[in-house]
Parts: structure tokens; C-alpha cells; sequence
């Protein structure tokens, strides 16, 4: 078993950054980043230490690996979508189990009058979208855009950006961001 990969992708599942996951657990950033690379082994009470910010059994940790290899799951059934959105906003994430995801994608819902915050989003990675149903306001940088069903974006996540739906009916979207962050 790689216990550095399959911590990698618990820790991501879960939506933490190594830095959260190590103040959770009582234990230094670089230990989690060792762990994770491979780098160390760590004991089995240190594992259990590290797990415990999660939190997550040690039976639950190795059994991920053990359902993961039997069969790989390729199909997720809406009620089988975690909603990670806050508020009114629904962000019901696409393949929550999949092992080292690379990205995230989603199904998003902004109900009317809804936004992402005052505050502009900046983070590492990208993001693409294409708008099903609806229409809602893009934010990037100093740009503001309109877009409407049918309509697409892609920008680099490092500039500032906010989501809004300032429109009378919900606006929804599938959108895919990097790295995986949830």
C-alpha cells in the first residue's frame, strides 16, 4: 500500500491543505508533506496521530485502499454528489472518490441573488465552466462578464474573481477547477 498517495488523497477528498490537516493533528507541516512523499513511514501511532485531524479510523484509512483496488467506481448517481456549497449556493462535487483526482468538477447552483462573497476568490490552478441553464456574473479581475446558457469560460485562478447571480431565475453550471482542491 502507498500510504504517502493514499493520505494525498484522503487529506484532498476532504477538502484540507497539508498545513490544516497538520494543526489538526498536533503535528508539524513538514511530517504531513513527508508522509505523503513517501519520504518516511510513518508508525502506526503517528499514522493514527495524523489520521485523527481528519478524523479517520485507521481501519477506515486502509480500507479505502482495499475497496479502491477491488473496483475503480467509473458512475456517480446525483444522490451520490457531495454538496460542498455554502449558504444558498449548491456545489455538489463529481467523483468525490476517485483516488489522486487531478481536478475538481461540479454541478453548481446559484439560486437568485446569490454570490461567492464580497470578498474576490484567488487561489493556484485553473477553472472552466460552461453554463447549462441560466445566466450569472463573472467577475475576473477588473473584467465583469455576462454569461448566459451555452456560454463557456477558462481563466487562471490566481486572479481575483467572484461569482454572482444577480437575475431573477437560478443560474447552473458544470465547471471543473485545478488542482483539486476539494
Amino acid at each position: 500500500m502507498d500510504i504517502g498517495a493514499s493520505l494525498r488523497t484522503v487529506r484532498k477528498m476532504k477538502g484540507l491543505s497539508q498545513r490544516e490537516l497538520a494543526k489538526r493533528a498536533g503535528v508539524t507541516n513538514s511530517t504531513i508533506s513527508m508522509i505523503e512523499k513517501n519520504s518516511v513511514s510513518p508508525s502506526v501511532s503517528s499514522l493514527k496521530k495524523v489520521l485523527s485531524g481528519i478524523p479517520m479510523s485507521l481501519v477506515d484509512f486502509f480500507s479505502i485502499e482495499a475497496s479502491s483496488e477491488c473496483e475503480q467506481k467509473v458512475v456517480y448517481r446525483s444522490d451520490e454528489l457531495l454538496n460542498i456549497g455554502t449558504g444558498p449556493l449548491e456545489f455538489k462535487l463529481i467523483g468525490r472518490d476517485y483516488p489522486n483526482r487531478a481536478m475538481s468538477v461540479m454541478s453548481e447552483t446559484y439560486p437568485p441573488g446569490s454570490d461567492t462573497g464580497e470578498e474576490m476568490l484567488k487561489h493556484e490552478g485553473e477553472e472552466a465552466a460552461m453554463v447549462v441553464e441560466g445566466r450569472f456574473e463573472l467577475t475576473v479581475g477588473d473584467e465583469v462578464y455576462i454569461l448566459e446558457a451555452g456560454d463557456s469560460y477558462y481563466f487562471n485562478s490566481e486572479l481575483p474573481h467572484r461569482f454572482r447571480n444577480p437575475f431573477d431565475e437560478p443560474c447552473r453550471l458544470v465547471s471543473a477547477t485545478t488542482p483539486a482542491n476539494f
